[in-house]
């Protein structure tokens, strides 16, 4: 054990979680926050795990909803961030919600009874000397200009985003392959690269119509200068240029044969793998600023979509994050710097809870090392193995690159599906899977926590 306080940059979500997880195991933490020095553009305070946006942390079903699930593994594993939400929650019918004053006093009180813990107000302009020794970056979507120049530096200037070009993400179970089918334009790679949605020239014209009517999210100030880059431009502003525009881009039918139809489409949705166990696949080209509401209702007029079920939505905003896939080991080192750990939304989670999650894990990890100890990963059936697993090698290969990843909730699609499709004989149903999920992480947590394997003595 050393006595050399570990230092944390960031007091959000993340930072505070990654804190506790580490004063728990004895070991002492400086957090660095700028603010109460240097503000940012969407905070409003300067206390700790201020909640900048929604007061929610969503759903609390831990049987059908993986971000309920999330919530039980935090539980489980002692979260800060968990108990200071019992502890401040509000109604919300299933949700889990808080008061936000409440819940922020409560985090920074709490870790401030410590006396292994320090709070250091100030802005961390630069990647911290050597001297430091072990650093967990926990800056979220809202890194400093100067900090985010550093980091840049030593990851390279194409590691680094600094918008998200989210396109809508589908659960391929809930396709309708009656309609669909896989193929590759002109039969390029293994031929079946890709699913593939038709459209007549009707519903195509319909479908402009709509999403050049519908209502589209509005920019917050800090994001008025967000570029459109011509690789990630929104589908109702390229439908704004013509209304052929996405039958000649994203939307052309061109290479194609439907097999369901001996009539030719006149555009075609294509849906790319999103991970490696292929129950994800995004919408190619469907970055858009659509409200959530008219996204659905939209996407599922799309012949083969009248059923989906989305893991995300699309979207484009202002966002810092890494290149993880690339740049992050399964500990959520940097493989370039060990010393530095990054956690929470800069590593490509979205969400408080999802961030106070991945926090937690670089606290529990670094607590592990500090202490001499191996520590393997949760396993990935789990939503935390799952949401690692996503961060930093989930994706499809050849395809972790800055270009390609995308930041994403806790959602069952990023969790392997079951090993077994029955029960006594009898098919599974849908309804039951979810349940079954859960139901099968929690019990692989448990083992996990009482692997002696995993914390066996370097």
């Amino acid at each position: 054990m050393t006595n050399s306080p570990v230092h944390i940059i960031g007091g959000g979500m993340a930072g505070t979680e990654a804190a506790w997880q580490l004063i728990k195991a004895g070991i002492p933490v400086i957090l660095h926050e700028m603010r109460g020095v240097k503000s940012t553009n969407a905070h409003q305070t300067d206390g700790l795990a201020e909640l900048v946006c929604s007061n929610s942390f969503r759903s609390d079903d831990l049987e059908n909803n993986a971000v309920g699930l999330l919530h039980e593994e935090m539980r489980r594993m002692g979260s800060l961030m968990m108990e200071a939400a019992e502890k401040t929650k509000v109604p919300a019918g299933s949700a889990l919600a808080v008061d936000r004053d409440l819940f922020s006093q409560y985090v920074q009180e709490k870790l401030l009874a410590s006396p292994l813990f320090t709070l250091e107000r100030g802005e961390v302009d630069m990647i911290p000397p050597e001297k430091w020794g072990n650093v967990i970056i926990a800056t979220g979507p809202l890194t400093s200009d100067a900090l985010a120049k550093a980091i840049l530096d030593i990851t390279g200037v194409d590691e680094l985003q600094f918008f998200d070009a989210i396109a809508p993400i589908i659960y391929k179970d809930t396709i309708d392959f009656s309609k669909a089918w896989f193929q590759s334009r002109y039969d390029k790679g293994d031929g079946a690269d890709y699913i593939n949605l038709p459209m007549s020239k009707e519903q195509y014209y319909k479908f402009i119509e709509d999403i050049t009517d519908a209502e589209k999210s509005d920019y917050k100030e800090w994001e008025q200068d967000i570029p459109f880059f011509e690789g990630c431009m929104p589908i109702e502003v390229m439908a704004e240029r013509g209304p052929e525009t996405l039958s000649f881009g994203p939307m052309k039918p061109v290479g194609l044969k439907n097999p369901h139809s001996d009539e030719k489409p006149y555009a075609v949705v294509q849906l790319r793998q999103d991970n490696k166990l292929g129950t994800l696949y995004n919408m190619v080209g469907f970055q858009t600023k659509l409200k959530y509401k008219f996204q659905k209702e939209i996407f599922r007029k799309i012949p083969g979509l009248e059923k989906a079920e989305f893991a995300r939505l699309g979207g484009l905003h202002r966002n810092t994050f890494i290149n993880s896939p690339k740049l992050l080991d399964d500990q959520l080192r940097l493989k370039a710097m060990p010393r530095l750990r990054f956690a929470g939304q800069i590593t490509g989670v979205e969400g408080y809870v999802e961030s106070g999650a991945m926090g937690l894990m670089a606290g529990y990890f670094l607590a592990a090392e500090v202490r001499g100890k191996n520590m393997t990963t949760p396993p990935i059936v789990t939503a935390f193995g799952a949401l690692i697993n996503h961060i930093t090698g989930g994706h499809i290969e050849g395809a972790g690159t800055a270009k390609t990843f995308q930041p994403m909730n806790v959602n069952f699609g990023i969790m392997p599906p079951l090993e077994f499709k029955k029960i006594d004989g009898q098919k599974i149903k849908r309804k039951d899977r979810k349940p079954l999920k859960s139901k099968r992480a929690l019990e692989a947590l448990e083992a996990w926590l009482n692997d002696p394997e995993k914390g066996t003595e370097k």
